[in-house]
């Protein structure tokens, strides 16, 4: 049987910095979807700490992928928030990548899984930084509604992780900023699903 391909896109939260690869939240849906019978490869990541929209966008290209992947994620957009660039501007490359992300998938909207951006405000970096944690929440809840219109729009799949890691605000790397793999493992969690029922869709 051969496997299904699975390509991540993102940030620092997709390429799990802080925690072993084995941590990643891609690898352990990846794996979690393994145990359960359904055929998922290894993800092949693109994903760098610190990447804004336009840099994830750029990385794409030079990296010249060709479709069609069975399964593609994209989490973006925590360090459009954090340069503290518009909504408005966010909405419009959100909106582009996501539909990169369905070229790549085959033209398959319901292939392309969208999760929300997490909130870094509740973690020990963004105090001792004297960060405006209201703020940062409000903002962030701001880029997370207008990917979720996008993505609703053009029906791809959506789980909303900021409600975790708000909740789970001490499961964190060494850094006090980025998720451990225990928080990852949630987000899997609360993802696996989902996917689960992308990939049982012929």
């Amino acid at each position: 049987m051969s496997l299904m391909t699975y390509l991540a896109l993102g940030d620092s939260y997709t390429i799990g910095e802080g925690v072993p690869a084995a941590g990643r939240w891609p690898v352990q849906l990846a794996a979690a979807l393994r145990d359960e019978g359904v055929p998922l490869a290894e993800p092949t990541i693109l994903a760098t700490t610190g990447w804004t929209t336009d840099e994830l966008s750029a990385a794409m290209a030079a990296a010249g992928f060709v479709p069609p992947w069975d399964l593609v994620s994209l989490l973006i957009g925590v360090n459009n928030q954090y340069r503290g660039r518009a909504v408005a501007e966010y909405r419009g490359e959100f909106r582009r990548l996501l539909q990169r992300a369905i070229t790549l998938a085959g033209d398959r909207a319901d292939r392309v899984l969208v999760l929300s951006i997490p909130d870094w405000g509740v973690t020990p970096f963004a105090r001792d930084c004297g960060r405006d944690i209201a703020r940062i929440a409000a903002e962030l809840d701001a880029y997370n509604a207008a990917a979720h219109d996008e993505t609703s729009h053009r029906g791809a799949g959506w789980t909303d992780i900021t409600a975790i890691s708000r909740r789970q605000a001490s499961l964190l790397a060494g850094d006090g900023l980025h998720p451990s793999a225990a928080q990852y493992a949630l987000w899997a969690e609360a993802a696996l699903p989902v996917v689960r029922d992308m990939l049982e869709t012929s």
